[in-house]
């Protein structure tokens, strides 16, 4: 009996020294997992808009080069537009930043409302707003641009008693495949610069 005993302890040792192994192991992997997700959410926060909500200038860049690189890639059109709130300094003058924030969540939901799921939009800073629409040529762009002008306009801002009608610029680029980020916003910031004028002459 003694010589069975002798040789049953060392079993008995050995699978506690396994099981407390094995918890020892599912702790680090839960400890692990929780690691990952915390650096999920500090580079997801690392690339979103506090305000908005949407992408900042940092991911929309990153989702902008990408897209150049499919665009270059499959030959597929995509196209890039850049909006701002016109007269956004007046209204953060006459009514001061927290209406100017409303303002910019106005458009911001608005502009996110009216694009497709695979589309992506983001705020680059201020008030400017930038949107990539994938498997879209320059025309549909275009046209699209103007649906989303009106729409704006026909949507007024409800914010403190007051009732804001707001107005955007939008400029269209249809990305190219030797295009660097930088380049197709420069032209995209260039054509809506251009639409401002030719409104201003307009009304003058």
């Amino acid at each position: 009996m003694m010589r069975a005993s002798a040789l049953k302890a060392p079993k008995d040792d050995l699978r506690e020294e396994v099981s407390e192994l094995r918890t020892e192991l599912e702790r680090l992997a839960g400890e692990l997992e929780e690691m990952r997700s915390h650096a999920a959410t500090l580079e997801s926060l690392a690339l979103e808009d506090p305000l908005t909500g949407l992408l900042n200038r940092r991911g929309f860049m990153r989702d902008l080069s990408r897209a150049i690189a499919y665009r270059a890639r499959y030959d597929t059109p995509i196209a890039l537009l850049m909006s701002d709130l016109d007269r956004f300094k007046p209204i953060n003058d006459t009514y001061g930043h927290e209406v100017g924030d409303r303002a910019l969540e106005h458009l911001a939901g608005l502009l996110r409302s009216n694009i497709r799921s695979s589309d992506c939009l983001g705020r680059l800073g201020g008030d400017e707003f930038a949107l990539i629409l994938w498997q879209v040529d320059e025309d549909t762009a275009n046209a699209k641009a103007a649906s989303l002008r009106a729409m704006v306009a026909g949507t007024p801002l409800q914010v403190a008693g007051l009732t804001l009608t707001l107005s955007t610029s939008i400029g269209v680029a249809a990305l190219e495949a030797a295009d660097t980020p930088e380049q197709a916003l420069m032209r995209a910031d260039q054509a809506m610069y251009r639409q401002k004028a030719e409104r201003r002459e307009r009304r003058a």
